[in-house]
């Protein structure tokens, strides 16, 4: 027990300086993306999709518009690699998810869309996680809902903070007050 808080110093010394498990993998995708090969670009999107989607689905609370968001932040990302600065790609590819679900809300809003008869209120479970008892899949989707729920009532602004700040852990720079 006595290495418990080294490792722990070295995690929060790492967290500080901004390494993340797998941005040197992510880093060397990108280069490799610019130089022209579309399977390391191909392997980025695998290694961020599902997270991407977690992410947008909290903004945009339907599965094919957050699919839809998503993808389209991939294209975005593969149109503008030559714009990133180096850091963190997780932290690149969420702002440019993030800015993809405003843009889908913004365009809803304008044009709204009814839903087809008998899906509305069809519930679908995100991806990734299966294996788990019954009884915790059902506490799971109940606590989904139910934040589903509170972060829809929310104005659009305060849901997009909540989820960025609270869910993802996103923090921002602190500006001096004049």
């Amino acid at each position: 027990m006595a290495d418990g808080p080294v490792v722990t110093d070295a995690r929060e010394d790492s967290d500080r300086r901004g390494d993340a498990p797998g941005q040197g993998i992510d880093a060397a995708l990108i280069e490799e993306a610019l130089g022209g090969r579309l399977d390391a670009f191909n392997q980025l999107v695998i290694r961020h999709q599902d997270h991407l989607f977690a992410l947008v689905y909290r903004l945009v609370p339907d599965r094919d518009q957050a699919a839809d968001a998503v993808q389209e932040a991939f294209f975005s990302a593969y149109r503008n690699l030559a714009s990133f600065r180096g850091g963190s790609v997780r932290s690149w590819l969420g702002r440019i998810a993030v800015n993809a679900a405003m843009d889908l809300q913004r365009t809803r809003r304008r044009r709204p869309v009814q839903p087809l008869p008998g899906i509305r209120g069809r519930e679908l479970a995100a991806p990734g996680r299966g294996g788990c008892e019954p009884e915790t899949k059902a506490l799971a989707a109940e606590r989904s809902k139910a934040l589903s729920r509170a972060l829809n009532d929310l104005p659009g602004d305060q849901r997009n903070c909540i989820v960025l700040f609270d869910v993802e852990g996103t923090t921002t720079r602190r500006l001096p007050r004049s």
